[in-house]
């Protein structure tokens, strides 16, 4: 059987050089020949380095590297040309077929560069002092364990997504890479190296060396700096690691062999979007009602707009006031939060009359209120995650990252739950659809104008106490840090959590009042 999926793996791979995608194969397998060459030579230059700087690099970029085979293919996702399900009807065995199905993985480009890599490792630990039947059991162990774990994700992949990726769910995935890559690289790249490794960059890279990520690295360079202690703390790590994963294969595979296949018609083939990726249930369903509307509606998608240029403009009249860049360059940040939830303060009002929907339907207050705020937080994180870090950067004050987290997380969430009672409380009339947002409308039934000033000052009036925190942080030099960040970070969850049970409630029983205002405004 082992001979049978070898040959296999090698017919696929020949194949794929045949028909209407050769040119695009061949196209991939260039790049990625150039990719592995730029990788190796960068590696074998980390020989004539510090231990302490080859170190930083190693273990950072094999915990990266691990990683990205891990989520790789659930993120992108890959299907596995060797799926175990293939191989369920010829009556294999289940207890040989994980390691047959490993073995075959190992013949593909892909791991031919990865084995590139691992003996460029194994050189470069020689180089900094490791013995050399240690580094050499180090690179083939840390082969061993990315090539499992790409084998790991792509098999999450089949059991837990759908097999055709939908764009929104792609969507969910880039948004989820941004908000947890982007403040990283950011940070990285602010620090002064100055041929030596920055303070915060070792710790780092010291907890990371002990965990599954970073053990099978960390383990030989221990070895290299004397560290006894570092060494089997690591050593051990790294093989309980690729235990660990070469279980959850076994485990996977079975699965994958004993499950009922999938229907071939799933809901992502139907078409259905939005709706096909979130939960069937009312929450999922008025979320993505929300989502069509709030990013195909031109009124919505210039409320987008708007807010992170005015957050970035309110900059330039405090500069001019003499105000020092250090201090301006703090408030774009909390403004962008403060309106970002402000801005679902009149949601239904740009329902117009298709609330009826949900009224019609009786879904319950609570679902509703939970459901549109979906787009506004999908919109807003990402936004935020590239302006925290951004700022810091600018004003060289990483110390400020719990803090500003906890003003802009306490600022967006009390709005939000402010906005989940206002918006059924005290609706107005906005620009019909297809109208422009700039319109001004004329109704005769207008009414309820002090819900912006309302969620507004909430909004201010609940963040009050993380506000002063985070002033008294920027003039004591941090020592509020923590306080801060959990002060807001607890402010905004409660409030959320009150305003969307309270706006539920209010929402239950203002179904008529609703419908009215929605036909008459």
């Amino acid at each position: 059987m082992a001979a049978h999926v070898l040959r296999l793996r090698l017919a696929l791979m020949l194949g794929a050089l045949r028909g209407d995608r050769a040119v695009r194969t061949v196209i991939g397998m260039l790049a990625l020949i150039a990719a592995t060459i730029a990788v190796c030579i960068a590696l074998l230059s980390l020989a004539d380095a510090p231990v302490s700087v080859a170190r930083t690099v190693i273990v950072l970029g094999g915990a990266a590297a691990l990683l990205g085979f891990l989520i790789g293919p659930v993120l992108t996702g890959t299907q596995d040309q060797l799926d175990p399900r293939k191989f369920g009807i010829f009556g294999v065995d289940v207890k040989q077929m994980p390691w047959i199905l490993a073995l075959g993985s190992l013949v593909s480009v892909p791991s031919f560069a990865l084995l590139a890599v691992a003996v460029c490792l194994a050189i470069v630990l020689t180089e900094l002092g490791a013995p050399a039947p240690v580094a050499v059991l180090v690179a083939i162990v840390g082969f061993l364990s990315s090539a499992i774990a790409a084998r790991i994700g792509m098999a999450l992949n089949a059991l837990l997504l759908p097999g055709r990726r939908s764009r929104e769910l792609t969507t969910l995935f880039v948004l989820a890479v941004v908000v947890i890559a982007f403040p990283v690289a950011v940070f990285l790249a602010s620090l002064e190296w100055d041929g030596r490794v920055p303070d915060a960059v070792d710790r780092v890279t010291e907890t990371i060396g002990f965990t599954p990520l970073g053990a099978i690295p960390s383990f030989p360079l221990a070895i290299a700096e004397g560290d006894t202690a570092g060494a089997w703390g690591a050593g051990i790590v790294a093989l309980v690691t690729l235990g660990a994963l070469w279980m959850l294969w076994n485990l996977l595979v079975q699965r994958l062999l004993t499950m009922t296949e999938r229907p071939a018609t799933s809901r992502e083939r139907t078409g259905l979007g939005w709706y096909g990726v979130l939960p069937s249930n009312a929450f999922g369903a008025i979320a993505a009602r929300s989502l069509v509307y709030w990013l195909r509606d031109r009124r919505y998608i210039v409320n987008f707009v708007i807010v992170p240029i005015a957050g970035v403009l309110t900059v330039f009249p405090l500069l001019v006031a003499g105000v020092p860049l250090y201090i301006a360059a703090l408030v774009p940040v909390p403004v962008m939060a403060l309106f970002f939830g402000w801005l679902p303060h009149n949601d239904v009002a740009y329902d117009s009359t298709a609330l009826w929907l949900h009224v019609a339907s009786g879904v319950r207050g609570l679902a509703d209120r939970l459901g549109r705020l979906v787009p506004i937080a999908l919109v807003a994180l990402p936004v935020l995650a590239v302006a925290v870090p951004l700022t810091l950067a600018l004003i060289e004050s990483w110390y400020l990252l719990m803090p500003l987290i906890g003003l802009a997380s306490s600022l967006f969430l009390t709005g939000l739950g402010c906005s989940s009672i206002l918006s059924v409380v005290s609706p107005y009339a906005v620009s019909r659809p297809g109208d422009s947002p700039f319109q001004q409308p004329q109704r005769a039934a207008s009414r309820g104008g002090y819900g912006p000033a309302i969620t507004f000052l909430g909004s201010l009036i609940f963040s009050a106490p993380t506000i002063w925190l985070f002033i008294l942080t920027v003039i004591e030099d941090g020592v509020f840090n923590p306080l801060t960040f959990w002060v807001g970070i607890g402010t905004g969850v409660l409030v959320l959590a009150a305003g969307a049970v309270i706006g539920g409630r209010i929402y239950d029983r203002s179904g008529e009042r609703l419908m009215e205002f929605v036909e008459t405004a």
